[in-house]
């Protein structure tokens, strides 16, 4: 993965928290960048693992050790897609 080095502003007392942490605080860190975009759907989580050089799978078990679930929905949204595949599922048993 090819990497360059940008400014993002942060408050001042983050720096220590930032300079020289190891890899796997690193990673957490990109990841949570990316995190917002696809919480808004602007990226996927396919698309941010690509970034992020790892398969899905495993930005997928580090946002969950992080206590972000990889489903977002809300309880309705479930209750519709269960809903709809039950009409799929009675449409073919037709």
């Amino acid at each position: 993965m090819e990497t360059i080095v940008t400014p993002i502003s942060v408050p001042k007392e983050m720096t220590p928290y930032l300079q020289g942490v190891e890899e796997n605080v690193a990673f957490e860190q990109r990841a949570m960048l990316l995190y917002p975009l696809i919480r808004r759907r602007v990226i996927s989580h396919g698309r941010a693992a690509e970034i992020l050089g790892v398969p899905k799978l495993d930005l997928i078990d580090c946002y969950d050790q992080l206590g972000i679930p990889y489903l977002n929905q809300t309880r309705e949204e479930l209750d519709e897609e269960i809903a709809g595949f039950a009409q799929l599922r009675e449409k073919r048993t037709k």
